[in-house]
């Protein structure tokens, strides 16, 4: 039997109208055939956030296709594709109403039972164990409404995470619980995670595979030791030296 791949990304080519037309990546080419996570690297303007978006279905490129399991994003009704690969954005959404009804929203789409046992672990492994479920979501802190948008994903059991950024506005604590709660998910549960993240340290530690965007291209797909032992290109190379010296300067203040 044929191993049928988990993502193909084929040839996605997206541009943006300002002033004048800018093309953030074109010829974006790749495939995951084994439950992975990815760290998608690259400058600010490279157009990483778009790729998810794309990916999710919540925008579309110019060209090229986009397949989960064998059967392209555009056969698939958006809702049904989402329960398969969930985004969760940098700036996290809340529905309307409580924690809790923000909680039980994925179970009513599916059309299932509420998992309360999985929710409590969620938000125990994120420290929003004591979070009043009754609270309206939008007075939540920014740091909570990400952890609650993940913990709501999660909730969804997708095969794949688009994760962009999720750990940014988090102070140290609770991103590292957040890493080692997608570590154990990842191991435990098969699931795929493609991760938007500037931290160089995050990604080391977290990936096994780096997607590097220069270039206006997918410029390096290479095993996360690879990438930053022995950097392909001339891109990739500059972007590691620039980055750790960042890194130095941040651990000395």
């Amino acid at each position: 039997m044929v191993n049928m791949s988990i993502l193909q990304i084929y040839q996605l080519r997206k541009h943006i109208q300002q002033k004048e037309q800018r093309v953030l990546f074109d010829d974006f080419t790749a495939q995951i055939d084994e439950p992975a996570i990815i760290s998608v690297l690259g400058a600010s303007g490279q157009g990483k956030s778009t790729l998810l978006r794309i990916i999710g279905m919540l925008d579309t490129a110019d060209k090229g296709t986009v397949c989960y399991r064998g059967k392209l994003s555009n056969e698939w009704q958006p809702n049904m594709w989402r329960n398969k690969v969930s985004y969760v954005a940098q700036q996290a959404v809340m529905l309307p109403g409580s924690v809790e009804e923000n909680l039980r929203t994925v179970s009513r789409l599916q059309k299932q039972s509420f998992d309360r046992i999985l929710a409590l672990r969620l938000l125990e492994a994120v420290q929003l164990d004591n979070l009043d479920w009754s609270k309206r979501a939008e007075d939540l802190s920014g740091g909570e409404k990400q952890r609650l948008a993940l913990v709501r994903s999660m909730l969804l059991r997708p095969e794949i995470f688009l994760v962009d950024e999720i750990t940014a506005s988090l102070d140290v604590r609770s991103k590292q619980a957040v890493e080692e709660l997608l570590l154990d998910w990842h191991r435990r549960d098969g699931s795929t995670f493609i991760w938007v993240t500037h931290d160089l340290d995050q990604a080391r530690h977290t990936s096994s595979q780096v997607w590097f965007m220069a270039e206006n291209r997918l410029c390096e797909n290479s095993p996360t030791s690879a990438f930053f032992e022995r950097p392909e290109t001339e891109s990739a190379r500059k972007f590691v030296q620039v980055s750790q010296v960042s890194e130095g300067i941040e651990e000395r203040r």
